[in-house]
């Protein structure tokens, strides 16, 4: 099906994109077929794994059908640093020819690897990605992902590889040289996280770059969620297309998910990896169109099979068909993460609550921090909101205005009052990689 949302390669359908648009029938043979063989392997290779099985009185054997993967255990984020650094492979060494790793930032990081099969479906997968974003051969993508042990940086640059793209392997930071590449090279797509583009595009006017002027065309942004208010400040500044993508580690970096020109929701590659949406507390399995905890099995992972890896990211799978006519599911953009929610007083806050507050009042800056403190017992939060030059500049009855209204909206979203502080532009510390949005004080 070709419609004016048509954006694969210029003049056509791209080769690469070909499993995006399977007939569900067929999709469901590789999918089970890849199931199967995929618990097979890590029944057989995978100790934590087999063990789990055995205590359920189960085996590779029992999966008769896609529906039986509710049969399955759940893997999570413990297991992987519980067993560091290697004890999740299914693979030999002697295979594994890439190893990544997590920050690290609370414990142990979390290590994952890839056999020379794992590389090139990391590749194709996101190849695919950029063929839904409309890039496509004669493209020049400025890659601004991390290079090194975060997955980002590597996998977005052998996708767009595949694909025919020419990559400029620029990695994350050095705003100055970023603006330079961008003026200078002729790049039409770049990569990177939400907040750092929305930093580049601040640093642009500073220094008298009108992103609009320049041949760049899209912009392919994840690593963390971002709301649609950020989106249409992105493409109003910038004058590009703004497409999310989804992707995590454990399962094998960007590449799970990508929109498409549609920007209706993000195909889930699910000849690669089988999404399921559980209830967060029960983990009972929910049906299509209702919202819950994702949870992703890899289909044809080598080195590091996950089966029913629970993500702790919020949405919903949508399963009516796309206008792009990809056959495959989407599933709603991420807004929320089961574990970063904040409880204040009883009420459950999450940060892109604020975001989107913020994003409403007209004088804000989508740069932003929420303060946690402990006080007499009572937890409070803060949250510091950037202005823009004008406002802050204008007299005091300017800011307690802007200040009012952004307290009633959030507050309105939020459902709780907050300690709000504006402050001026400049004043939050800006992020070279995923923003840092919640400074927790509370055990200080």
């Amino acid at each position: 099906m070709q419609t004016e949302l048509w954006n694969d390669a210029a003049g056509g359908f791209h080769p690469v994109s070909a499993p995006d648009f399977l007939p569900a029938a067929r999709l469901e043979e590789v999918q089970l077929r890849r199931l199967r063989a995929v618990v097979a392997r890590a029944f057989e290779h995978v100790p934590l794994f087999r063990q789990r099985l055995e205590k359920r009185g189960l085996t590779p054997e029992a999966i008769g059908s896609l529906a039986d993967i509710a049969r399955l255990p759940f893997t999570v984020k413990t297991d992987l640093r519980d067993t560091y650094p290697f004890g999740l492979f299914a693979s030999p060494m002697g295979d594994v020819v890439r190893l990544h790793a997590s920050s690290g930032t609370t414990g142990k990081p979390i290590v994952v690897a890839y056999t020379r099969e794992d590389v090139d479906v990391w590749a194709e997968v996101m190849a695919r990605t950029f063929a839904a974003c409309g890039l496509h051969r004669g493209d020049i993508l400025q890659n601004a992902f991390g290079y090194g042990l975060f997955t980002g940086g590597l996998g977005a640059h052998y996708g767009a590889e595949a694909l025919g793209a020419t990559v400029i392997p620029v990695s994350g930071g050095n705003t100055e040289r970023q603006l330079m590449v961008l003026r200078d090279f002729g790049v039409s797509a770049l990569c990177c996280t939400p907040s750092y583009f929305v930093h580049l595009i601040e640093r642009a006017k500073d220094v008298g770059v009108d992103l609009k002027d320049l041949p760049l065309r899209v912009g392919v942004f994840g690593a963390e969620p971002w709301s649609d208010a950020m989106r249409q400040h992105i493409e109003s500044e910038a004058g590009v297309r703004a497409y999310d993508i989804y992707g995590l580690s454990e399962i094998i970096g960007p590449g799970v998910a990508s929109e498409c020109a549609a920007q209706d929701g993000l195909h889930v590659f699910e000849d690669h990896f089988y999404p399921e949406i559980i209830d967060p507390d029960t983990g009972a399995s929910l049906p299509d169109g209702e919202e819950g905890e994702l949870v992703l099995t890899t289909l044809s992972k080598k080195a590091m099979p996950m089966i029913r890896y629970r993500t702790r990211d919020i949405t919903r799978i949508i399963s009516e068909p796309c206008v792009c006519g990809r056959t495959l599911r989407r599933i709603r953009r991420i807004g929320r993460r089961s574990d970063d929610m904040i409880i204040i007083r009883g009420v459950n806050v999450f940060p892109s609550q604020v975001e989107a507050a913020l994003l409403q009042v007209e004088g804000t800056l989508p740069h932003y921090r929420i303060i946690l403190t402990r006080e007499r017992g009572l937890d409070q939060m803060a949250v510091e909101v950037e202005v823009t030059p004008e406002v802050f500049s204008d007299k005091i009855r300017a800011l307690e205005e802007v200040r009012a209204r952004l307290a009633q909206a959030i507050e309105q979203i939020c459902g709780i009052r907050v300690d709000l502080r504006l402050v001026e532009p400049r004043t939050i510390e800006r992020s070279e990689g995923k923003a840092r949005r919640v400074i927790d004080q509370r055990n200080l």
